[in-house]
């Protein structure tokens, strides 16, 4: 019968610890809103931050390129810059959640 009430401290602890990571995790999720990354294509003439919401935060493009008239260059490299910037934002946001999950895969958090 006492095994049954060791068994109930350990889930206990467990969901204590369980919760503490969901908090570390919340913070962490506000800190990396505060972070960026920076894309940069065409030997800088595209250039876009995002941060560690997934979100674009700005845009640069050199005159040069908006002038010389090909759009379609244009496009292709601030297509490959924005997911050139949320890759990097996503990378930034495994780093951090493995600090707080020591590595362990937690599906579908993030």
């Amino acid at each position: 019968m006492r095994g049954g009430m060791g068994n109930m401290g350990n889930m206990q602890q467990m969901m204590k610890q369980a919760q503490q990571m969901q908090e570390k995790m919340l913070k962490a999720q506000e800190d990396l809103k505060d972070k960026t990354v920076e894309a940069a294509v065409g030997g800088g003439a595209v250039v876009v931050v995002a941060n560690g919401a997934n979100q674009i935060i700005s845009v640069k493009i050199e005159k040069e390129l908006v002038t010389s008239g090909d759009t379609e260059m244009l496009q292709d490299l601030l297509l490959a810059a924005v997911n050139e910037a949320l890759n990097k934002a996503k990378e930034m946001n495994e780093i951090e959640m493995k600090k707080i999950t020591g590595g362990i895969g937690m599906p579908g958090l993030f």
